[in-house]
């Protein structure tokens, strides 16, 4: 249940009848498909490229698992992969072939001890969905309360064994031959997979990471977790309770559902930038088989259903706080502080030159970096990016395999259900709030590098540019932006606040004087983004509802 690349090579080597067939079969299979895509791949005629999408969803199901995630990672961009393939590609995410029910009910009955008409009140002759790696059954326990069992396929272990060793050795073989410069070998992006595909075969693991997710959002009322039923799940077998819910595969699905699109990609990607910014605990693989939409919303955010949380990764409190501070510098434009970030995550060596680097990155970015964050999409920042990693020393982090994948998938999402839809949009007031409200040291010093200049002068101009952000990006500014005073009060009041209450207190007094200028420059920013009358008046009618 766990990956070795080492060990399972030397496994698979000295079983040749295996290896042998099951290499000649993939690298025919993948001519053949080569092939097929030049001939055809750039033909006008619709009929033509239908089948080719046919053909194309069916070659990747019959490679089996390790290839079938591959591609539900493509059918999230509908940007790189033509629509006609998508509309296939979405089946890998929970339309593949089922296996054998009776196989299924023998797996569960030798995982729980029981069969399944011993413990279900009802359970259905086939499932309802099948996936990858297991296919699931909507079972009934009692009369009111409906339940997803999901199975393992048969033999999962030793097929994902034996093509990963494949998979590894073949790509050790091509990547001096492919165009790439990653900073680290295709060897190590197998690995990161295999150990992450292994984790996610344990549905124990998976129980455990279910029920940790639903911790971290059991406040937020717009994302809703399956509970775990605990006695009826087991290695191979887990089982949860029932999200009733609308699947994430296009616009006019949720629309004829009378669900708001624009509202649930809004709860996603914020969401999912709580999970890395905040909680650095996230889920690795958000396509839209493993999202539901749930009918309701909670003012401009929609109701998101999680499930399958096998792919799951953390990310350490250093790399959280750094990431922070490197949305914020790209979006200021403070270049040094950006190549500064990219260091400490890993993109750049210790020994590289940042002051050299700083300007590379100004004259490459600066074109997508303008006034407006709204304008922002993480596809233009990362063709940007890719330019840059052929000419210059960036290299990517094996570690952040899983986390480029999922925010990929979150944008590609985006655009798959509203095409205006930007996501640095609605990521940016998330770190802005965090920024102003925040008691972490780090983040602290960020905001202290943003409001405050070399010479402790305060920054009127950032000041408000966090203050519109936030002011923005709330439906209802007079009351949303209590919470957010109160909380910045109690940081700025703390023991942790001390040190911007000391840069303030500098840029006020100067030579032993009050600086009036600037102190009527933040009264007059203060009446021009917030309302005191009007917030005063709304958290008198909140606190007091008789009041009128």
């Amino acid at each position: 249940m766990t990956y070795k690349a080492n060990r399972d090579f030397i496994w698979l080597i000295l079983r040749p009848w295996i290896m042998i067939p099951r290499l000649i079969h993939i690298a025919l299979t993948t001519i053949k498909l080569i092939i097929r895509f030049l001939i055809e791949g750039n033909n006008d005629d619709i009929e033509v490229q239908k089948d080719l999408a046919k053909y194309l969803l069916n070659t990747i199901a019959d490679l089996g698992p390790c290839f079938i995630k591959l591609g539900q990672a493509l059918s999230t961009r509908p940007d790189l992969v033509k629509q006609v393939w998508l509309d296939e590609l979405t089946r890998l995410q929970d339309d593949l072939p089922p296996f054998d029910h009776h196989q299924a009910l023998d797996i569960f009955h030798k995982e729980i001890g029981k069969t399944v008409y011993e413990i279900f009140e009802y359970f259905p002759d086939k499932s309802i969905a099948s996936a990858s790696l297991g296919q699931v059954y909507k079972a009934r326990l009692n009369k009111n309360y409906w339940v997803a069992v999901k199975i393992q396929r048969p033999d999962l272990i030793f097929i994902i064994r034996r093509d990963l060793v494949i998979i590894r050795a073949i790509s050790i073989l091509l990547a001096p031959f492919l165009p790439l410069n990653l900073g680290f070998g295709l060897d190590e992006i197998i690995d990161e997979f295999g150990i992450t595909l292994f984790k996610e075969i344990d549905y124990e693991k998976e129980a455990d990471n279910a029920e940790k997710f639903a911790s971290l959002f059991r406040n937020n009322k717009s994302v809703t977790v399956p509970r775990v039923e605990r006695l009826l799940s087991a290695r191979k077998v887990i089982t949860t309770s029932w999200i009733e819910g609308t699947k994430i595969k296009n616009r006019e699905v949720l629309i004829s559902n009378g669900i708001d699109p624009t509202a649930i990609i809004r709860t996603a990607v914020t969401s999912g930038v709580q999970q890395l910014l905040e909680y650095g605990y996230f889920h690795a693989d958000p396509h839209p088989g493993n999202l539901f939409a749930i009918k309701g919303n909670n003012g401009i955010y929609g109701n998101l259903g999680y499930v399958d949380f096998g792919m799951m990764d953390n990310l350490s409190d250093s790399d959280r706080i750094t990431l922070t501070g490197a949305i914020v510098h790209l979006i200021n434009k403070e270049y040094l502080l950006l190549a500064t970030d990219f260091k400490k995550l890993g993109f750049l060596s210790e020994n590289e030159n940042i002051n050299t680097l700083a300007p590379v990155l100004e004259e490459v970015l600066g074109s997508v970096i303008n006034k407006d964050v709204n304008s922002l999409n993480l596809k233009t920042v990362t063709d940007k990016f890719s330019d840059l990693m052929f000419d210059y020393p960036f290299r990517v982090p094996s570690r952040f395999a899983l986390i480029i994948r999922a925010v990929v998938s979150q944008e590609g999402l985006a655009i798959k259900l509203d095409p205006e839809f930007q996501i640095l949009k609605f990521a940016y007031p998330y770190v802005a709030k965090r920024l102003l409200t925040d008691e972490n040291e780090e983040l602290i010093e960020i905001l202290m590098d943003i409001i405050f200049d070399k010479n402790n002068n305060i920054r009127i101009d950032r000041l408000e540019n966090l203050l519109g952000v936030v002011i923005d990006s709330s439906s209802n500014p007079s009351i949303e932006l209590l919470p957010v005073a109160g909380n910045s009060i109690r940081m700025l009041t703390s023991s942790k606040g001390s040190e911007i209450r000391k840069k303030l207190l500098m840029s006020l007094v100067k030579d032993d004087e009050l600086n009036t200028a600037r102190i009527k420059e933040i009264i007059k920013l203060i009446t021009r983004k917030l309302d005191p009358i009007d917030i005063s008046s709304k958290f008198i009618n909140k606190i007091n509802p008789l009041h009128a």
